[in-house]
């Protein structure tokens, strides 16, 4: 797939099953992350990576953030279920540190966009992926299951394996009508 279709044709892929990324192609999908723009080569990343019984460590800990939110019995179920919507789930977490010319949220940009690189990364492959984020993504339970600092801030689960149906193209939107000049 040419760079250019990729951009054009981006949309995201809500159904999907088995198989998920190879281990040749989740090497690529990593280093496609890794080469995310990053001011200050500060690297604010992590990608925590959930497949086989990862998912269901994470279907735990989504689980239990639920019960712990006194939520009801449906959304604890649902809660549960999350995870298995993909044959893998990568987290991606804004590592942020101090720094006198990176602010905070510049760095978690550049954890979004290594996010976005990692799904065009499988889109170029032949997977399908989704971009989701949710309360789980911004619940202090989760961080901590997660081993995550005060800091850190998950910026989305990025949902991967083979399309279940093929989508048809949305149409092209045009960036125009998004822009001004000054």
């Amino acid at each position: 797939m040419q760079a250019l279709e990729l951009l054009l044709t981006r949309q995201s892929c809500p159904r999907l099953q088995a198989p998920g990324p190879n281990a040749e192609q989740l090497q690529t999908i990593l280093d496609a992350g890794a080469r995310a723009p990053d001011h200050g080569a500060l690297q604010p990343w992590e990608f925590i990576i959930a497949q086989e019984e990862g998912l269901q460590k994470l279907a735990d800990i989504f689980k239990a953030s639920a019960v712990a939110a006194h939520a009801d019995e449906a959304k604890i179920e649902k809660a549960a279920n999350l995870p298995f919507r993909a044959p893998m789930v990568i987290t991606v977490v804004a590592k942020c540190q101090p720094h006198p010319k990176v602010p905070e949220l510049e760095q978690q940009l550049a954890a979004g966009c290594a996010l976005m690189a990692m799904q065009q990364a499988a889109f170029a492959q032949g997977l399908g992926g989704i971009w989701r984020s949710g309360d789980y993504a911004f619940c202090r339970h989760v961080h901590t299951a997660l081993g995550l600092q005060e800091q850190d801030q998950i910026v989305g689960f990025l949902y991967l394996g083979t399309p279940a149906v093929n989508a048809p193209n949305k149409p092209l939107k045009s960036g125009e009508s998004f822009s001004r000049y000054l």
